[in-house]
């Protein structure tokens, strides 16, 4: 009753009916958001009574935005327009279909000791997740009252988790085991940290005891769990084509993988036969080693944006990637990622273009509160994990690994894991194969044996792509449609000019100005190609 009367007065506080102007769907926005992250005395709401009032909500918000003409709007509005359209879709997805609160035991994780370096957390998450990682230790007196208010959401949260879990996803629930051990664990280090703090003390042993005890029960429950967990190809491609507003269906990201994994083993094998004559790349024997060689890398990295004109370097580059050096670890230890890091550290550093996405974030804010903050249901994955794993293949085209040919080997081994990954994901969200299978494709599909099957890796990187369809390809079909958006603003500014327009340097540039969004907005936007968005049935 409480969350309804929550919800309740976000709907009485909603802006008009009919709006005509951007600012009027930018308080549409505002009170949408009030109403999407509604909770109940800090604690999320998921039973069939909130989610019935979620789906009664929803139904006026649809209304509401249909109501609004965008008749004169720049393009840019009638984009963030879209945007909203995407997060109400992207609430209708997950009540009809994916509903976590039901299928997945790993949805009640609270606690996060990382940031991601994504715009928001990877996957299925609910509206109150506690970052453990944006705390400064010692607690000063404001934020350890704040932490154990947070710590507190979570036995309720636990309890009422029970009552919700009716679903029967065998896969997903069989792995979420990880993320809920995680949170453990996190606990148990928190302990240590806030002794002499009775309230967070409290706070803590009940937050620990409470998970403790459900990840006994998810463990009894497992063996009831008998059905499958993909969404099927129908519901994935209507995901694709209404949330992520992909122009891809499931049959186009199967075609566009198996191509690229094939481009990828083929490309890896002619810079082997090309390289056999030089000496194979070592990995550091130490902590000390792998800060140098990875220092030696950044500085690098950013010597050749700045001599080429890839990109206007910006304060914060260098910092960013020195920030995410990592920690060395023996080779029996290292995962896919430590493997190319140690031979290659920006076949790395490239991807982390994440990292310079959030602190643009930061530094020059959107001027549209709609693209301000990172959109809900991950709704960003095309621009930001495509635009990161674009950034390898077209550092590679540009010479960034040419100072050290036999790295260029291990970009197209990257290249090629991200292909094989999201490929089985593929199958296992059309319950072509389980995740076992997905695994062991993955496995078996990445070059050289650097995939390891026992490392947590591999069970993280499956299970996220299961829990939340769409992500494991994106990588790939995101960096398709980055390429071809460089492509098409090259050939549009090529075009009868002499000499040409087009830079790459001018590229990289602007695109940071269109925000975390859908990669076939920021087409429509830039280009004004309206082709993909009116083939998903937006008018222009």
């Amino acid at each position: 009753m409480k969350f309804l009367i929550a919800i309740a007065a976000t709907l009485v506080a909603a802006a008009p009916a009919l709006a005509s102007t951007p600012a009027e769907l930018h308080a549409l926005f505002a009170d949408w958001r009030r109403f999407h992250n509604a909770t109940v005395a800090g604690v999320p709401d998921y039973t069939p009574a909130a989610n019935a009032a979620r789906a009664a909500g929803l139904v006026q918000y649809q209304a509401k935005l249909k109501a609004i003409d965008t008749t004169g709007w720049a393009v840019a509005d009638k984009v963030d327009r879209e945007l909203v359209q995407a997060e109400l879709n992207g609430l209708k997805f997950f009540l009809e279909t994916l509903k976590p609160w039901e299928r997945d035991p790993a949805w009640y994780a609270s606690v996060w000791i990382a940031q991601s370096d994504t715009p928001a957390h990877e996957g299925p998450v609910h509206v109150a997740p506690i970052e453990l990682w944006q705390y400064d230790f010692p607690l000063s007196k404001a934020d350890a009252a704040k932490l154990a208010g947070e710590l507190a959401t979570i036995p309720p949260l636990l309890t009422q988790a029970r009552g919700n879990l009716t679903g029967n996803a065998a896969d997903i629930w069989n792995a979420s085991s990880v993320s809920l051990v995680e949170q453990a664990d996190a606990l148990r280090d928190l302990q240590a940290k806030v002794k002499g703090n009775k309230p967070l003390e409290k706070a803590t042993a009940g937050a620990l005891a409470a998970t403790e005890s459900f990840i006994a029960w998810v463990k009894a429950e497992a063996p009831k769990k008998t059905g499958p967990s993909g969404v099927g190809i129908a519901a994935y491609d209507w995901f694709l084509k209404h949330v992520q507003l992909s122009p891809y269906t499931w049959s186009d990201e199967v075609a566009i993988l198996k191509r690229e994994l094939a481009r990828a083993h083929s490309g890896l094998r002619l810079e082997e036969n090309n390289h056999k004559a030089l000496p194979a790349l070592t990995s550091p024997a130490s902590q000390a080693e792998w800060d140098a060689k990875s220092l030696k890398d950044i500085d690098h990295f950013i010597a050749f944006m700045d001599k080429t004109g890839v990109a206007t370097i910006r304060p914060y580059m260098k910092p960013e990637l020195v920030k995410r050096i990592g920690t060395w670890l023996p080779a029996d230890k290292q995962n896919f990622f430590a493997i190319a890091q140690g031979r290659s550290p920006n076949s790395l550093f490239a991807h982390f273009y994440h990292w310079w996405d959030l602190a643009e974030m930061k530094e020059r804010p959107n001027p549209s509160p709609i693209r301000r903050e990172p959109l809900l249901y991950n709704i960003w994955l095309s621009r930001s994990e495509g635009n990161a794993t674009a950034m390898e293949a077209m550092m590679l085209d540009a010479g960034l690994f040419d100072n050290e040919p036999r790295s260029r080997e291990v970009v197209w081994i990257m290249q090629a894991q991200r292909a094989a990954r999201g490929l089985a994901s593929l199958y296992a969200q059309a319950n072509q194969i389980d995740l076992k299978a997905a695994m062991a494709m993955q496995v078996g599909r990445t070059p050289n044996g650097w995939m390891s099957p026992d490392l947590p890796l591999l069970g993280f990187e499956q299970s996220l792509y299961l829990r939340f369809p769409g992500y494991g390809p994106s990588y790939i079909t995101g960096k398709a449609q980055v390429e071809r958006l460089f492509a098409e603003l090259a050939e549009q500014e090529q075009a009868g000019l002499p000499g040409g327009t087009f830079s790459v340097k001018g590229f990289y540039d602007r695109f940071g100005d269109f925000g975390m969004i859908p990669l076939s907005l920021i087409r429509w936007q830039w280009l004004g190609a309206t082709d993909e968005v009116t083939a998903m049935g937006i008018t222009p």
